[in-house]
Formats: C-alpha cells, structure tokens, sequence
C-alpha cells in the first residue's frame, strides 16, 4: 500500500448510498484527511463542458487532459481541486456534471489520471478516501475496506431531497458495467446498507467494523 505509515480506508459504494457523509464524518473522528474521488471526476466532466469538449468522444476527452493543469491538494483537512486554477465549487453538483460524470469516469485515460493522483494523497497523512474504486483498485492492499449501501429506493429519495435529477439506476448501470474499474463489493470490504439507519447509526457500524479489521479506533 505504501512505503510510510500512512494507511488509507477505503470507502466505496453507489451514487447517494451516503459514503461521502460517512466518509467526511469518519475523518473527523479518525483525524484523517478526507479524499472525495467523486469531485476529481466531476471536475473532469465540468472541465468537458468548459472546454467545450464532447465527453462521449473519448479522443476528444484524452486530448483534453494534455491541455488542462488538474491540480489536488488539501484544505481543512479535505481534498480540493483545481481545472487550470480554478476551484469548479458548487458547479460540480450541477445537473450537466451529474449527466456527463459516469461517461468521464469509463474512460481509461481519465481514470488512469486521476488514480495515480489520488495514491499521492498517501504521501500527505493517512486518509479515509470514498469512490468507487478505492478498495479493489486504488488502494487493493488496505485492510480497512467498506461498501456503503443503500436500497435503490432510498438512494433515489435521497438524490430528490438534494434537488439532484440524475437517475440512480442508470449510474448504477453505467458504473457497474464500465470496464474500467467497475463499481464492485472489493476483496474483505464489509458492506454496510445504510437503508433503514440514520448517519450517526451508520458512523458508528463503520467505526466498529473498521475496529474488526484492525484499525485503532479510540
């Protein structure tokens, strides 16, 4: 996993299933640095849109790349990111972001970017890192792996709440199916289903299931 003694736990889990919470709310109790992957990717796909780049042309995307400075680093003990200096901020939740995210993340020149730069955060402090793909290709070597889960029903209702229209099917479809590194259940990862519990209740399953795998949880 690394040559230091930093340590990653890996979060993975669907679109709305609540990883991003649970992840935000265990690096504040581990006093880890707190890596949202989902943000590099919808950078990426707002970058698309700035650009004025077909994200379904993936010649288009990958020549992209080389013309962009993506930049990530650490504020308030969170990931940031930056397209060519600027911070997208709330734009990465807008609806032509949720629409274009999942076809950007299939492409295996954007993935094989943003991989390498998420590993680096490791060299920064030991970190509590959520995606898609952080226990099975990220980071495959850490003991400490959760999957974060939530009915479709639920995640569907969550996404309304939150004033987002992307249809949780089709990302789960486009994420499941891509073949680069497709959403899975990673290798000793313990899936937590989040349907019928509150955060604090799923925070708390998480702190005790991450004490099963070894870590020291105070």
């Amino acid at each position: 996993m690394s040559n230091n003694e930093n340590f990653a736990v890996a979060i993975d889990g669907p679109a709305a299933s609540g990883k991003s919470t649970v992840a935000r709310r265990l690096a504040e109790r581990l006093g880890l640095i707190m890596i949202n992957t989902g943000a590099m990717y919808r950078a990426i796909a707002w970058a698309t849109i700035q650009k004025g780049v077909d994200a379904q042309n993936t010649d288009a995307v990958v020549a992209m790349l080389d013309d962009i400075d993506v930049s990530c680093g650490v504020h308030d003990g969170g990931s940031t990111i930056l397209i060519d200096g600027v911070d997208p901020g709330n734009a990465l939740r807008e609806d032509a972001v949720n629409a274009l995210v999942s076809k950007v993340a299939a492409i295996p020149e954007v993935r094989e970017l943003l991989v390498a730069k998420q590993r680096e955060y490791l060299t920064l402090g030991s970190l509590v890192m959520e995606g898609r793909d952080i226990g099975s290709v990220v980071f495959p070597d850490t003991p400490y792996k959760l999957y974060i889960d939530a009915s479709e029903e639920v995640r569907l209702a969550r996404r309304s709440a939150e004033g987002l229209a992307d249809v949780v099917s089709k990302r789960d479809a486009e994420d499941s199916k891509r073949k680069a590194s497709p959403l899975i259940v990673a290798d000793g990862a313990t899936v937590i289903d989040s349907s019928e519990m509150d955060i604090d209740e799923v925070v708390e399953t998480a702190l005790q299931t991450l004490k099963k795998q070894g870590l020291f949880v105070s």
